[in-house]
């Protein structure tokens, strides 16, 4: 190789986000741009639905299949603990099958640092590897010691984890993403989002956002289509089911969407007064960069979605209800809230891609 062509070779870095919901792929969207733009070459590394929704966002660059977690939830919220523990060995070999596959990626396409979204076997002991997560206590209830231990042992694995919050009080992620002792190098790299606030008329009177795993995703919509019928005004209603083409129904004063591309969602998140969605984490970070007004309900038996919609609503950001308990009329509740804010912390993208 000339010393021009050795010039010319970009370091590849997998990025692999968690299928699990949308929020992991997502909030991967942020962190690919950077690396482009800092002069890496991203290679994207995820299965089902989170891998097709970044290949749509990024056609220019690689991507891989991984093996699945195929981890399902389970339709009564109380039996989410059990079938996870269940599902468990299921897990486990997902973990082993995820790290032989990247020793043979990491050969093949000459990978040179990788960053994991709360995939566990996606690190490498010759190269960097970065774990992301707002995870560092994973709350389960009364075994969150349990699952807080396992999480830590693979963790520690890679060479630094990664938490998208503010390091001090003012945060969104609660005790979930601060823990005392962590024997690996943390850093806090601020709310993450790909989204950018703009002034805009807010011609939306109520949008509805939906994502996560099924069946619950499903059990949510029947339980909203009927509901919005009630609403007082003009509703979007994006379905999140990521499939080839966009579909777009037209109901009554309902607009429903199948998914959303990020600069739809952007313009249709900032054109909306009101939004109706889960608790999920990546949610939260976008409705606080894009600073609204929203109520959420929380994925049943997933204790962390729980206790972060209930942490904002303690602090007036933020109503909520369990998912049985929702009528359409809890939505007069948000005009008692703050809403959400940002902390417009800017990540240091220069600093934390100097691990590669």
């Amino acid at each position: 190789m000339g010393h021009a062509q050795i010039i010319l070779m970009k370091k590849r870095i997998l990025v692999a986000p968690l299928n699990w919901g949308l929020g992991h792929a997502t909030r991967c969207i942020p962190i690919i741009k950077a690396l482009y733009a800092h002069g890496f070459q991203p290679i994207i590394a995820s299965d089902g639905v989170a891998l097709s929704l970044l290949q749509k966002e990024f056609p220019e660059f690689s991507s891989i299949e991984l093996p699945s977690y195929n981890v399902s939830y389970s339709k009564k919220g109380k039996y989410f603990k059990l079938k996870l523990i269940k599902d468990s060995p299921k897990l486990l070999k997902a973990i082993k099958a995820e790290k032989k596959a990247i020793v043979d990626i990491v050969e093949t396409h000459h990978i040179a640092g990788i960053i994991s979204d709360n995939r566990l076997g996606v690190s490498h002991k010759h190269i960097p590897c970065a774990f992301m997560t707002h995870q560092l206590n994973v709350l389960t209830g009364s075994t969150t010691w349990l699952s807080t231990k396992l999480h830590e042992k693979y963790i520690a694995r890679f060479d630094e984890c990664w938490v998208p919050d503010a390091e001090g009080d003012l945060n969104l992620s609660g005790k979930l993403g601060h823990k005392k002792h962590l024997n690996i190098e943390t850093k806090y790299i601020g709310p993450i989002s790909r989204f950018t606030k703009t002034n805009t008329d807010e011609t939306i009177d109520l949008l509805v956002l939906l994502s996560g795993p099924e069946p619950q995703r499903s059990l949510l919509e029947d339980k909203l289509v009927n509901a919005v019928k009630n609403f007082n005004g003009n509703v979007v209603f994006v379905r999140g089911i990521p499939e080839k083409h966009q579909n777009i129904t037209q109901k009554n004063n309902v607009t429903f969407f199948n998914f959303m591309t990020s600069n739809r969602l952007e313009k249709t998140i900032n054109n909306s007064k009101l939004v109706l969605s889960r608790s999920g984490y990546t949610t939260i970070m976008d409705l606080a960069k894009l600073e609204k007004k929203a109520f959420f309900i929380p994925t049943p038996g997933q204790t962390e979605q729980e206790y972060l919609a209930k942490r904002l609503m303690d602090q007036g950001f933020v109503p909520s209800c369990k998912q049985d308990e929702f009528s359409i009329f809890l939505l007069d509740k948000i005009a008692d809230y703050k809403g959400l804010k940002s902390f417009n912390t800017r990540v240091d993208y220069k600093d934390l891609f100097s691990l590669f």
